[in-house]
């Protein structure tokens, strides 16, 4: 069955760019992902218009990131508010990529089809899938959320934090200092498998064994088995932790159920996995996450660096619930918008397509992101000397802990874990 296309124009548009929107409407009803278009002409960029896409997965029983394309919708209504970027109007496409690989397929050569400029800040677990095709066609692929090896392999890729590889490597980091001995809880997938290698990397620097790997069902409704075992092998003035997306509630939810009769263990885990908007709905201060540990890409959500961010989220997405300022996954995107919006800023008004993009991004181009990460460039010797990650250009995470119902910063600044990353095995 076609999922409807949502549409909201902005501004007024003339006649060629009608016509091309119907375009775009034809070519997303003859697709099975589902897909929205905000505001204007869908197509190649053209002389008024920017368009790019923007895809996550959506009401699966697994992971899901609405925040992601929303908040991408949200900065093309702010964004065209205030004359565009450079001039031109920004149109966001948007896919659901279903948490599968055939739906990130389809979201990748829905992208060919309509001939984006770029894909920016995007989620998927699916790197094999999406970035194929994107390749073949030279399309970029700006700020994804980093889940997978390929965001850091593609030569097409432009990541904005470390991923999945930096955020276990720093969580190592911080657990080393804290625990005699570490479990992890982390997802029984092909991304999940990458995991005990990272942790176990940052947990050498500090002279810790490496950590007890639990498997876990990616898609579970009960962790009690899970709990057990990372409980038993933690032991006393141990950790654990979990990495299972929007699961790790479920997942301490049993071990909450579980504690008593085993030695008391601190708690631990990555943003995206927790956040502040979980430690609310679980009782803040008096809830179960009150002293746990969590490794994240930027600074605290409560920090006014997120002013900006936060301000276009009221204006622009006012009671859109999906929009959680909070959430790593809306974070990311606001990030690889800014990086779009600064990339073709640089080309004073000339053409912009996938081809000028890639080009001022690999000639060293220089993105501020006002203090949310360090300056970002994507020149071969901005990256990392990690053979694993070599499109990696940003190593930075921020060590944070759950205070009186806040996520607060519990060390100051940014701490760097590129060597950490280059020892992974």
């Amino acid at each position: 069955m076609t999922m409807p296309v949502s549409r909201r124009t902005l501004l007024p548009r003339p006649s060629k760019s009608t016509a091309l929107t119907a375009v775009a409407l034809a070519a997303c009803a003859s697709l099975t992902t589902a897909c929205g278009v905000i505001p204007g002409s869908a197509g190649e960029s053209g002389e008024d218009s920017v368009t790019v896409m923007t895809w996550a997965p959506e009401k699966t029983k697994a992971t899901n990131k609405p925040g992601v394309p929303a908040m991408a919708q949200a900065y093309a209504r702010w964004v065209n508010a205030n004359g565009g970027i450079d001039g031109r109007e920004l149109e966001v496409i948007t896919c659901n990529d279903h948490n599968d690989p055939v739906g990130a397929a389809d979201c990748a050569r829905k992208a060919v089809d309509m001939k984006v400029a770029a894909v920016v800040g995007s989620y998927s677990q699916h790197g094999r899938s999406f970035l194929s095709p994107l390749e073949v066609a030279g399309i970029p692929y700006i700020g994804g959320y980093g889940v997978t090896d390929e965001e850091f392999s593609s030569p097409l890729s432009y990541p904005v934090n470390g991923g999945e590889p930096a955020l276990m490597a720093g969580n190592g980091r911080q657990l080393a200092a804290r625990c005699e001995r570490v479990s992890l809880v982390r997802p029984d997938t092909i991304a999940g498998d990458d995991l005990p290698g990272l942790l176990d990397a940052g947990l050498a620097e500090g002279h810790r064994k490496p950590s007890a790997d639990v498997r876990a069902p990616e898609d579970g409704t009960d962790y009690t088995a899970q709990a057990e075992q990372a409980l038993e092998r933690a032991g006393t003035g141990g950790c654990v932790t979990a990495a299972l997306g929007e699961r790790t509630d479920t997942f301490y939810d049993s071990y909450r159920r579980t504690e008593d009769g085993y030695p008391t263990a601190k708690i631990s885990s990555v943003l995206g996995s927790v956040d502040q908007s979980l430690v609310d709905r679980t009782g803040g201060g008096k809830g179960p996450y009150e002293g746990a540990y969590l490794t994240g890409w930027y600074p605290a959500a409560s920090d006014p660096r997120w002013d900006d961010m936060r301000e276009v989220i009221r204006r622009q997405a006012f009671g859109d619930n999906r929009v959680d300022p909070t959430d790593a996954g809306v974070q990311t995107t606001w990030i690889a918008y800014t990086v779009l919006k600064q990339t073709v800023e640089s080309l004073d008004g000339g053409e912009v397509s996938s081809r000028t993009l890639r080009r001022a991004l690999d000639k060293g181009l220089k993105v501020e992101t006002g203090g949310l990460t360090p300056t970002l460039s994507w020149r071969y010797k901005d990256m990392l000397a990690a053979s694993d990650f070599p499109r990696l250009v940003n190593a930075d995470v921020t060590f944070q802990m759950v205070r009186d119902g806040r996520l607060v910063p519990a060390r100051k600044g940014f701490v760097n874990v590129s060597k950490t990353l280059e020892q992974v095995k």
